[in-house]
């Protein structure tokens, strides 16, 4: 197997290489609200409406930044800026020299291994089609520092 992601700078990966890192978890799209003044950032358990909760991808990945202006868009760039992404995330652990874990699809060989190993947001998250931005405050799972 090809460990690209451990010899391979991420500013010299292909975007099929970076893309790849993604496991797919999900969490990078649940709503987050965000405090300026404290400031934090409040992790809640609703998704994007175009997070598919069964396969936990995007279903209108290509045009999400259309649809979705505010989505978060990782880059070799700009990982470093993101560091609310949730630890096991591929493109986190990657930029910090760090192996993807087992479960991870690149190390596994299976696209479902993320959902199998319980890595994901499948069982726990709700569509932000049934809950208003209103009561987003009611499904709060994790409050984040944000870094001055």
């Amino acid at each position: 197997m090809n460990k690209f992601w451990l010899n391979t700078a991420v500013e010299d990966m292909t975007d099929q290489q970076w893309e790849s890192l993604c496991d797919g978890c999900g969490k990078c799209c649940l709503q987050k609200i965000i405090d300026d003044e404290a400031p934090l950032i409040y992790h809640t358990s609703v998704a994007c409406e175009y997070l598919d909760l069964k396969t936990c991808r995007c279903q209108v990945y290509e045009q999400r930044q259309e649809k979705v202006p505010d989505c978060t868009k990782v880059s070799a760039a700009n990982v470093a800026d993101f560091d609310w992404l949730p630890e096991t995330c591929g493109y986190r652990l990657v930029a910090a020299g760090q192996d993807l874990p087992a479960w991870h699809p690149l190390q596994s060989g299976d696209a479902k291994s993320p959902i199998k190993a319980g890595m994901t947001v499948k069982k726990w998250a709700i569509s932000e089609r049934k809950v208003s931005p209103d009561r987003w405050g009611e499904y709060i799972i994790e409050i984040h520092q944000l870094d001055e």
